[in-house]
């Protein structure tokens, strides 16, 4: 499967570059990174990059902000009930972790013209209770290893609410509608000068 031996180099060159901004995030890209390594594609063993490598997988997210650095745009995911930044799993036509954040951003927001920084600004392990791709077993928990990525949407960009959410909206940096989103949103206005 040659899109997943792509998916799985350039996530596996990506994450072993980064260098994690606070201990926690080390920690969790030391984990990717063992994750992947035990995924190699040509083992047999799943790429781990895939929604179909169980019990964990990659998904890619971007947290896009507005050209001020004074807002940010979040999805009210339509399973989860929750405000996220836009993000998914990475599929076959993705080149490389980057281009799924910026897919799933566009697809999500319908913003056409966002520019993804391809580095990494902040990585989060979480369980998904509604993704059981194979298994079906409730006793399996599914881990997405999210790879979160920052861009920056042109002055006046109006999102458009997609099927996979029932919501798409701006939120002022200082009034986020969940805390679990602050040290992300601290992190990706630094990197673009936005704090």
């Amino acid at each position: 499967m040659p899109g997943a031996a792509l998916l799985h180099h350039d996530a596996s060159r990506v994450l072993r570059a980064w260098t994690g901004p606070t201990p926690e995030q080390e920690r969790l890209r030391a984990r990717y990174v063992r994750h992947l390594d035990g995924h190699e594609p040509s083992a047999g063993t799943g790429s781990g990059v895939f929604r179909d490598s169980v019990p964990d997988h990659l998904t890619a997210s971007t947290l896009v902000l507005s050209h001020d650095g004074g807002r940010v745009l979040l999805t009210l995911h339509a399973k989860a009930r929750r405000w996220f930044q836009l993000g998914g799993h990475l599929e076959a036509a993705d080149r490389t972790l980057a281009d799924a954040a910026g897919r799933e951003a566009r697809e999500e927001s319908g913003l056409a013209a966002l520019s993804v920084d391809p580095v990494p600004v902040h990585l989060d392990e979480h369980e998904v209770p509604f993704c059981r791709p194979g298994t079906g077993d409730p006793a399996r928990p599914v881990h997405h290893l999210d790879v979160r990525f920052v861009a920056v949407a042109g002055p006046g960009a109006e999102p458009v609410v997609s099927d996979e959410s029932l919501d798409v909206r701006w939120w002022p940096v200082d009034a986020l509608p969940a805390p679990d989103l602050v040290e992300l949103v601290a992190l990706a206005r630094s990197r673009v000068g936005g704090a």
